[in-house]
């Protein structure tokens, strides 16, 4: 390397560290370090949080739908599609939620535990995501706005090989594929 570029290289570098110096004279000394950690908000120069509004939810979304209902996945017993009070209960907010949004499309995703063979699982899962299909659809969803696909035991909600991960595991999950 020359001498000249060196020099180049040298000056270069000290006009940008200049530069950032300047830049740091701009700001108010209490911007260089950070805030208390008090909170305090009558404090000088801090604004407060602004107040919730609402749902943060975008509508027509999976979450706007589990804002709405309370849940997304409705339980069974050991070996059944039968729907439960409770299932029930959060399969009418769903509804009702649906209705409100004519343009949402959903898959409903039927489960099972881990026992049993493959094809038994995928069976029993068909028949309760068509057990929340067909309460669904009672209560007003159109047939054409709702799928189904069973998984069986193949994505289980939660690992474990004892009632309670197979009680959470034995389900039926509404999952919003598409909004207008």
């Amino acid at each position: 390397m020359t001498r000249k570029s060196a020099t180049l290289i040298l000056l270069t570098g000290t006009v940008l560290l200049a530069g950032c110096a300047r830049n740091r004279d701009v700001l108010p000394p209490e911007a260089w370090s950070p805030p208390p950690a008090s909170g305090a908000i009558d404090q000088p120069g801090t604004v407060p949080p602004p107040e919730p509004v609402g749902s943060a939810a975008l509508a027509g979304s999976q979450q706007a739908l589990i804002e709405a209902a309370g849940s997304d996945t409705v339980l069974f017993a050991f070996d059944s599609y039968a729907l439960d009070e409770e299932a029930r209960a959060i399969l009418g907010a769903q509804a009702e939620w649906l209705v409100r949004n004519p343009g949402v499309r959903v898959t409903i995703e039927g489960h099972t535990d881990e026992r049993g063979t493959r094809e038994y699982n995928l069976a029993l899962g068909e028949r309760r995501a068509n057990a929340a299909r067909n309460f669904l659809a009672a209560q007003g969803v159109g047939t054409g706005r709702m799928s189904i696909i069973s998984y069986g035991k193949e994505r289980p909600a939660v690992d474990g090989a004892n009632e309670a991960a197979w009680a959470r595991n034995r389900r039926a999950v509404t999952v919003v594929v598409a909004a207008r």
